[in-house]
């Protein structure tokens, strides 16, 4: 019994670390913080809202902050080239919530995607000439996705 609750304890533990490497939609500033890396721009716009630029390994990532809560996300690579399949799924799922799903937005003038819960949507677009994957909680005061 002791080598079993000795396994649950370390499934537990790496679940939680996994779970705490990428921060998503309605995350905190701290979290976005230990998440996205070291930060490289922070804007206060006339609206309210914040917008910071992140670099972690080979991404770049970008934080529209509303009321403290991260509201909208872009996530490009370093180098301006393609996100992988793999990579925008992975993106996607981090933004999922616990119980929604992403589908194809086939109305989307490009590649885009809704969140089964109807509370967020994706694009994967040029923004700025480079390949970029943008994700943005649904609400009224959510800034339009530019691409």
């Amino acid at each position: 019994m002791t080598d079993m609750k000795q396994f649950i304890v370390i499934v537990l533990t790496v679940l939680t670390a996994l779970s705490s490497v990428w921060a998503n939609l309605g995350d905190g500033g701290e979290r976005i913080d230990d998440s996205y890396g070291n930060l490289i721009e922070r804007h206060l716009l006339d609206d309210g809202t914040v917008t910071t630029l992140y670099h972690k390994d080979r991404y770049l990532y970008t934080v529209v902050f509303a009321e403290g809560r991260s509201v909208l996300e872009k996530y490009s690579h370093v180098t301006g080239t393609d996100l992988s399949e793999k990579e925008i799924a992975k993106f996607l799922k981090a933004n999922a919530g616990r119980t929604a799903t992403w589908m194809p937005d086939k109305k989307a003038k490009e590649r885009g995607f809704k969140r089964s819960d109807q509370k967020a949507e994706a694009t994967y677009g040029k923004v700025d000439d480079r390949p970029t994957l943008t994700v943005r909680e649904l609400r009224e005061s959510t800034p339009e996705i530019k691409n």
